[in-house]
């Protein structure tokens, strides 16, 4: 039976799977590829975070915290924060020393191949420093609570939601607003233009990963809050990033997020209907739906 809990889930899943899908669409639209590894980037943020605490407890004694209703406290932010700079600048290795390369040299196949060996490597490699079980950031069970009729949400999974939402209104604002915005955009509906106007393409390319990869920490470390840290936690997720990101309408923004939000519903609606063994099976059959109406996706034009 589907009910209010089913929709108030999804939403939350949906705003995870958006920050994901934002930062992979990002990365197809300006540097032209299917980037496979991206979900292994949310791997490597939720480890990031998981690592940093351990290394605060074994140094200063320090936990998580705790703060009111929150199962974390003030040190979980640092974590977060250095989880998105471990990410962002293990994207920019990426780019700087394998897909930047190969962009000047390859075709697109190359580079999606060059994507998918680089997730098998960082996955393994996760697997084999950190080991196969499941970690935790706290031990803590939060406790959910009524917020609407049939509707209970723990205050970490509130937390996610606002953070979430103010980073896609901090990125709709630095796309919108700022000079390296405009240059996104640009490089992503001419790029020949934009080299033309002086603008370094190898600088935008750049700034895209940093962004990418800080959004795919931030997504990491919120899966790894709310359900648990594994090395296939982005291996997972990355069928539900392309699902949302194709629904959407490749390479919009705008339109990864709302394909995201679909998505997420979708998933957690089948859990009641079919198992959720099979919630990833109902979001393609919703994305089939979709793009039989609209073939180039919620934000592409109706053929």
């Amino acid at each position: 039976m589907i009910g209010p809990q089913d929709l108030a889930n999804g939403i939350i899943l949906g705003a995870i799977i958006g920050l994901g899908a934002v930062g992979l669409t990002l990365t197809y639209s300006i540097l032209g590829f299917a980037n496979f590894a991206h979900g292994e980037l949310i791997t490597a943020g939720a480890y990031a975070a998981l690592t940093s605490l351990w290394l605060l407890a074994a140094t200063a004694g320090w936990g998580i915290g705790q703060f009111g209703a929150l199962s974390f406290g003030a040190p979980f932010l640092g974590l977060l924060a250095a989880a998105i700079v471990l990410t962002a600048a293990l994207a920019l290795a990426l780019e700087r020393g394998l897909f930047g390369p190969l962009r000047r040299r390859g075709s697109r196949i190359t580079l999606v191949i060059a994507s998918f060996g680089a997730a098998l490597a960082l996955r393994s490699l996760v697997a084999f420093a950190w080991g196969p079980e499941p970690q935790y950031y706290t031990r803590d069970i939060p406790i959910a609570r009524a917020i609407l009729p049939g509707v209970r949400v723990t205050a970490d999974q509130l937390f996610v939601l606002a953070l979430a939402a103010a980073l896609m209104l901090g990125l709709h604002l630095l796309l919108t607003r700022t000079t390296l915005g405009r240059a996104m955009r640009a490089a992503s509906e001419n790029p020949a233009l934009l080299a033309a106007t002086g603008i370094d393409p190898a600088w935008v390319a750049r700034a895209t990963c940093l962004i990418g990869g800080g959004l795919a920490a931030v997504a990491g470390v919120f899966l790894g809050l709310i359900v648990q840290v594994r090395p296939w936690l982005g291996f997972e997720l990355l069928l539900p990033l392309f699902a949302a990101a194709i629904l959407g309408g490749v390479g919009s923004v705008y339109g990864a997020l709302a394909g995201s939000l679909i998505v997420g519903i979708a998933e957690a609606l089948a859990v009641p209907l079919v198992g959720a063994e099979y919630r990833a099976a109902v979001a393609f059959v919703v994305l089939l739906a979709v793009l039989l109406v609209r073939p180039g996706g919620l934000a592409g034009a109706r053929e």
